[in-house]
């Protein structure tokens, strides 16, 4: 494979990262083409030497989209998380896909019970004490401030879970990138 060649899959792999993040890898990756070059050896034998130019670029957003995670604890960033580990390995998607949909699935489900339960105690402690509830008006304002608090208490946990189960993703591909590195770096 000629530098050219080389270059255009390592960026078109690349496209979607900030533009100084795709600078900054491709000029690292030239340098390795002039040393090579400057050292006697081919455009192929450097190429051959560095790897699948489309395995780079999946492992270069991994981490980018790991890093990020690290940095910006969002939505956004979690998802980036999630998807760049999941863009590790294909095995891994068949295995890991159901299980996360399960999960995730689950998570917005709960979600979704957390703010009716929530959004329930409201209308309980608003117009409940003009109802005639059993128990009467004051019961009827102490459980619905009950059930917001006890939706606000598992939405909380809910949110912990949810962080947790995003830094075991992270976790686990930096596990699974350290283990298939060796196994993927070219022999010399």
């Amino acid at each position: 494979m000629t530098r050219q060649a080389f270059m255009a899959r390592l960026r078109d792999g690349l496209r979607g990262l900030p533009a100084q993040t795709v600078a900054d890898v491709t000029a690292d990756y030239d340098t390795h083409f002039s040393e090579g070059e400057a050292a006697g050896r081919t455009e192929a034998e450097v190429a051959a030497a560095l790897g699948e130019p489309g395995r780079l670029a999946r492992e270069i957003r991994a981490e980018s989209g790991l890093k990020r995670w690290e940095e910006e604890r969002s939505p956004s960033s979690a998802a980036a998380a999630v998807f760049a580990v999941l863009g590790l390995g294909a095995i891994d998607i068949l295995i890991l896909l159901p299980i996360l949909m399960g999960v995730a699935g689950a998570i917005f489900g709960l979600s979704i019970a957390v703010i009716a339960v929530f959004f329930a105690g409201g209308v309980m402690f608003a117009a409940g004490p003009f109802t005639a509830p059993p128990g009467g008006p004051v019961a009827a304002l102490l459980g619905g401030v009950g059930l917001m608090a006890a939706a606000s208490s598992v939405g909380a946990v809910l949110t912990l879970a949810t962080i947790g189960l995003v830094n075991a993703l992270v976790w686990y591909g930096r596990l699974h990138y350290r283990l298939l590195k060796p196994a993927l770096e070219p022999q010399v």
